[in-house]
């Protein structure tokens, strides 16, 4: 009887379990959705300039501005137009805001280590724009061979007049590009100098870089000599213009070879009218090409490339330093009008008299 009762038990539970076996097709269930993570904030990039008050840096601006967009990244331009004190300012305002990275164009090499070591106590790391700044535990710095620069306007004037009186019309003392610049070309130089073949009869730097005070020193110069000078070597097209400016004054325009360099519009105008002989082109938008590309890198943690190391005077500075090109009037359209620099019709249709 027990027997039977347990077998009925039994059997009676194999039928529940059956019942409540569903052998029915399970529907398709949708994959679990991923929760939605908003986009992560952009990178934003700090840009503090020295000046906007020359056509070269408006170029870079618009052009780095153009290229760290490209590249998804945001950033934020300030220019203090030659003021220290304004532009540590407005560094310090950028670091504040919460930047990823800083680029600075420093108007003082020296002034400008402050920024760096403000910007390190943020967290944030610092790339040096064209200029290199001194004194400072700077990450990076890009820039064109500067020296190189030098070099290539001493060769260009020595080829041209091997033995006569130079003048020399520095940049900003300030400006630690003006030291490689001279540096280059004196370079050049020292060799003829030694033979007695080229005598310097002028060399001053030039405050702040303005085409005003290049024009009071090359007026100086003209003065100091009489009028007997056979090469003008400036160190930009800005002072450059100045210096022509009083050759000018002087009835002495065209007729003494004069170099410069940033291959400004004037520039290449003034090549034209053989009022310049020279220029050195430095291809602007590779330059800000290079630096958007490293800075967003750095921004994001990634491991870039140098391949120069700058002694800054404290440091050792991993560096990317790219080959500037010199220009005369026979190679001016395969370069800054073939690289679409500046216009055909902008640099012959506005040339000077």
């Amino acid at each position: 009887m027990k027997s039977k009762f347990i077998t009925v038990c039994l059997f009676g539970m194999i039928l529940f379990l059956f019942a409540c076996t569903d052998n029915s097709v399970p529907e398709t269930q949708e994959p679990e959705k991923s929760p939605i993570i908003p986009d992560a904030e952009p990178i934003r990039i700090g840009f503090s300039m020295d000046t906007l008050l020359e056509e070269r840096w408006l170029k870079d601006r618009e052009f780095f501005k153009e290229a760290v967009e490209s590249l998804g990244a945001e950033v934020e331009i300030v220019a203090a137009n030659g003021d220290d004190a304004l532009q540590i300012s407005q560094a310090e305002t950028l670091i504040q805001s919460g930047i990823d990275l800083l680029v600075i164009v420093p108007h003082n090499a020296a002034a400008t280590a402050a920024i760096v070591h403000k910007a390190h106590l943020a967290g944030i790391q610092v790339i040096a724009y064209d200029r290199l700044v001194k004194n400072a535990e700077l990450d990076m710095y890009i820039s064109f061979d500067n020296e190189q620069v030098g070099k290539m306007q001493a060769e260009a004037m020595t080829a041209l007049v091997p033995k006569g009186n130079y003048v020399f019309i520095g940049g900003a003392i300030t400006d630690n590009n003006a030291h490689l610049l001279k540096k280059g070309v004196f370079k050049v130089l020292q060799p003829y100098i030694e033979r007695g073949d080229i005598h310097v009869v002028y060399d001053q730097w030039t405050k702040d870089w303005t085409p005003a005070n290049a024009q009071a020193n090359m007026e100086q110069a003209i003065r100091n000599t009489n009028g007997q000078i056979d090469v003008v070597i400036a160190a930009n097209d800005a002072t450059a213009g100045g210096a022509i400016q009083a050759l000018k004054d002087y009835g002495l325009a065209s007729q003494i070879p004069v170099a410069g360099q940033d291959a400004d519009l004037a520039g290449v105008q003034r090549i034209v009218a053989g009022t310049q002989t020279m220029t050195v082109y430095k291809p602007i938008q590779m330059l800000t090409q290079k630096v958007a590309e490293i800075a967003v890198a750095m921004a994001k943690g990634e491991i870039v490339s140098a391949n120069r190391q700058v002694n800054n005077g404290k440091k050792e500075v991993p560096s990317l330093l790219l080959p500037p090109i010199a220009v005369n009037i026979d190679n001016l359209e395969s370069t800054v009008i073939q690289d679409g620099f500046h216009a055909a019709e902008e640099v012959y249709g506005r040339m000077e008299e």
